[in-house]
């Protein structure tokens, strides 16, 4: 009876409780949301696996000595994964659009009007009884807004660990529903008029231009951002690789092998913190509207931006191409298109979205570079 006793009490049945499993729940339908609706399947497949594995009572994966737990402290904690996946997205990158237009980094330095309003939100939010966000718990939400995954855990892990999981489903989710958010806002802030313009075609970019690029945006981050260096860094490393020519065994892993291994174990990582202590908070439900209210301003300020430079450039730009200035890439690009074409079936707005599409990758790192030089 004894020995019963003690084989009932090892059971995850008895041992289950109300927060894990909601946290289980949660995890079923990041796997849901992954493969029926496809709402980036790479990052919430893993994560929506890796939340189910962390809550299974008894199992301690994520505590000390367990799978996740290692994963975590030797990828996330050290801030190795974020990077490598930057290196990966900089060997995927085509530079051509914003060296052949450059006043596309205008349109991704104002997406990232979202991150520093979102940070002043935070703060106010100090005042709603139940929250309560640090500077640095505020700086980690804000960059959210630069919809921008790795950024936001590399910036979350340095910065507000304890947040790092709801931070992360908050950047992947908001980044999948890219086709659901942006339109309405586009179609609010832009007239059919200012749809239907359409660009001229870019000019063709010289190999030397693009091997100098990353080169001098790695320089200027150098001197003048050194706390962003780590990942402009990494993903200049991997667009050099990419368009040096000579290292294509090592573009094509960084682009291919390596950030799909990195990837799998970001994303365990990654639900390893959505055990129920820590997502089940007042503060989980901050930072989702945070999230949001940071995605929808960052949006609105690349297409504001756009509008501002037609009243002093010779050039006429299509607004719609500013909402691309955030960095979910190439999804938000994408999006650019697709409403262009429904103004104007002969309007293909793609290469130039990819413009200010790649800018606000790079802005988004110079974002969590001053973020970490103010509050870190």
């Amino acid at each position: 009876m004894e020995e019963l006793s003690i084989l009932i009490a090892s059971t995850g049945l008895v041992n289950f409780t109300v927060g894990q499993v909601v946290m289980m729940l949660v995890g079923f339908l990041l796997l849901y949301l992954a493969i029926a609706r496809g709402f980036e399947p790479l990052l919430l497949l893993p994560i929506g696996f890796g939340a189910i594995l962390t809550n299974i009572p008894l199992a301690g994966m994520a505590e000390p000595g367990g799978l996740l737990y290692m994963i975590y402290e030797a990828g996330i904690a050290t801030g190795v994964f974020p990077l490598l996946i930057f290196m990966g997205v900089g060997a995927m990158t085509d530079f051509s659009a914003l060296i052949a237009n450059p006043r596309m980094l205008l349109l991704g330095a104002a997406a990232q009007l979202g991150i520093f309003a979102t940070l002043i939100g935070a703060v106010a939010l100090n005042a709603v009884p139940g929250l309560s966000f640090t500077m640095k718990e505020a700086a980690s939400i804000a960059i959210i807004g630069g919809a921008d995954g790795p950024t936001a855990i590399f910036l979350a892990s340095k910065l507000a660990p304890d947040l790092l999981g709801a931070i992360a489903v908050a950047a992947y989710s908001y980044m999948a529903l890219v086709p659901l958010i942006q339109p309405p806002i586009m179609r609010a802030l832009t007239t059919e008029a200012e749809r239907n313009i359409e660009m001229r075609q870019l000019r063709v970019v010289t190999k030397t231009e693009k091997i100098v690029f990353p080169l001098l945006v790695l320089l200027l981050a150098v001197l003048l951002l050194p706390s962003a260096s780590p990942l402009i860094g990494m993903f200049c490393l991997g667009n050099l690789m990419r368009e040096s020519g000579v290292v294509d065994r090592l573009s094509k892993t960084a682009q291919n092998e390596l950030i799909n291994i990195v990837t799998i174990f970001l994303g365990l990582a990654v639900g390893s913190r959505l055990s129920a202590d820590k997502f089940l908070t007042t503060q989980t439900l901050g930072i989702l509207v945070l999230g949001a209210v940071a995605f929808a301003i960052g949006t609105a300020g690349g297409v504001l931006m756009a509008k501002l430079l037609n009243k002093f450039g010779k050039d006429p730009v299509n607004p719609l191409i500013g909402a691309a200035g955030v960095s979910a890439v190439p999804m938000a690009a994408r999006v650019v298109n697709k409403v262009g074409l429904e103004a104007n079936p002969h309007n293909f707005l793609l290469m130039h979205a990819m413009g200010p599409n790649v800018a606000g990758v790079i802005g988004s790192a110079v974002a969590a570079g001053i973020l970490l030089a103010l509050v870190g």
